[in-house]
């Protein structure tokens, strides 16, 4: 078997791997509809009574959009993933059963029956396959699927809604309840470690988003948006490293602050983190203030901010809602950018030495760890970057080595691609080495190989991947 790794990757432990799918699968059904829910924020944002433009006729899009069209994406993405086409048309007939049967958005219940609603019909296809003589196929998958569909949808609008609807009703008055009694802001404690272990989607998507739709129905926003979407903290702990840090660490961190604050991209602040995990206590500390300040001053927005920049957090923020989201902003930036500061000021350590590591057969070294490749002689010709959710941290490191090799006129396919979702016929898997294992057991064949890197922002990585590349085609 042909694989790379970085010598010294952590992969974390297997519990760790299965707690990123499931938050990866829950965000996954999000993530792909994210443009229509920006839409629909953007719509709530300017034409409800309390938005920046109030008009009646345009804001009736609003509810309708919000009751009907958001879950029932949910639900057909869910069911997709779980079954395909066939999958994804029954997940969106029985949520439409839970929109029918409650009187609440029903986001989370389509991420509950869209995929359950396809793993069912995914087992009666594979028990039916075979069973029946030729030329009965279409009679026996179109009669199936429809009294799947008809059973799984009375079920949800009879049973499964009305429960789905109690535990809705139990999470928001939990919710509530920690916004009345100001301890809200206590959930940095968990937040801000979970996101450094890529659980960021998970809780933005998968939690945070369909309460957060619950508050917006009733009040116009929802601080809940901004629990892990607000960049400010983790911008404040980057501005830190660039003004205190060390080594590499320094050099880059002015670049991954502009991305993760304008860009949106909040993964190119968790290597720095993993590097030194006390600085999580920094962004713990912003996270905590700017929640307070956003509870104070009435903050909160319409919808996700996603990609989670500063432009999107303003585009999002409804009439009434400015002040305190920009207070909240800067507040937690400041807070971690200080408490970042203070940590790294007491650091005694010293900056490792940027020396190279170990080359093995065909591989440059990459800023001091070395690439192992064992009987890794075969020419490259698709490469893979893969991260979480496949849109930010993998796009840009993607378009980073794909720049590199057009300079260096080497004609590489380089796509990028969510883990779950990596296609076949991939020469090479780049990913990040808190990934590389869910990767690997999505996807080793036995011939594709795999490198895990700490930074996407790291040019030397790229460097030597480019280098590889190039000594591959020299050798073939």
């Amino acid at each position: 078997m042909a694989t790379q790794q970085i010598t010294g990757a952590d992969n974390g432990p297997g519990f760790l791997v299965k707690v990123q799918r499931f938050g990866n699968f829950l965000s996954g059904m999000v993530m792909p509809n994210l443009g229509v829910f920006v839409a629909w924020g953007l719509l709530t944002a300017l034409f409800i009574p309390t938005g920046w433009l109030p008009n009646p006729h345009l804001g009736a899009l609003v509810s309708p959009i919000l009751t009907y069209l958001l879950p029932l994406l949910v639900g057909f993405t869910g069911g997709y993933i779980v079954h395909g086409q066939r999958g994804g048309a029954l997940g969106a007939l029985a949520t439409m059963g839970l929109i029918i049967g409650s009187d609440v958005t029903m986001l989370s219940g389509a991420m509950v029956i869209g995929p359950t609603a396809a793993w069912i019909m995914k087992k009666v296809d594979n028990y039916l396959e075979g069973k029946f003589r030729a030329g009965f196929e279409m009679l026996i998958s179109n009669f199936s699927m429809g009294i799947i569909g008809l059973l799984i949808t009375l079920l949800g609008y009879l049973i499964i809604g009305p429960i789905i609807e109690f535990l809705i009703h139990v999470l928001s008055a939990g919710v509530n309840w920690t916004i009345s009694h100001k301890v809200l802001p206590l959930i940095s404690i968990f937040v801000a470690p979970a996101q450094v272990l890529f659980l960021n989607n998970a809780i933005n998507h998968g939690i945070m988003a369909p309460l957060g739709l619950e508050q917006v129905a009733e009040t116009g926003k929802s601080v809940l948006f901004l629990v892990d979407a607000n960049c400010g903290p983790s911008v404040g702990t980057l501005l830190a490293i660039s003004l205190f840090g060390k080594g590499m660490a320094k050099k880059t961190a002015p670049t991954a602050a502009l991305i993760a604050g304008v860009g949106g991209i909040g993964e190119v602040y968790f290597p720095f983190v993993l590097m030194k995990p006390v600085l999580v206590f920094a962004t713990m500390a912003g996270i905590t203030t700017s929640l307070s300040c956003f509870l104070m001053l009435g903050g909160g927005t319409v919808a996700t901010p996603s990609p989670g920049s500063f432009i999107a957090l303003l585009m999002l923020t409804p009439k009434g809602a400015m002040v305190g989201n920009l207070v909240g902003f800067f507040a937690g930036m400041l807070v971690s950018f200080l408490v970042a500061s203070v940590i790294l000021k007491l650091d005694r350590s010293q900056a490792a030495e940027e020396e190279p590591g170990e080359l093995a057969a065909d591989v440059a070294a990459t800023s001091g760890v070395a690439i192992i490749v064992p009987e890794a002689t075969q020419p490259l010709k698709r490469i893979i970057v893969a991260c979480d959710a496949g849109m930010g941290s993998s796009a840009m490191g993607a378009s980073i080595l794909r720049n590199k090799l057009r300079k260096a006129m080497l004609d590489v396919e380089v796509n990028n691609s969510q883990i779950e979702a990596i296609p076949g016929g991939a020469d090479l898997i780049v990913t990040h080495t808190r990934l590389i294992d869910r990767a690997k057991k999505l996807h080793d064949d036995g011939r594709v190989q795999f490198i895990a890197i700490e930074n996407f922002m790291e040019a030397k990585t790229w460097d030597a991947i480019v280098g590889m590349v190039k000594q591959r085609r020299e050798n073939s």
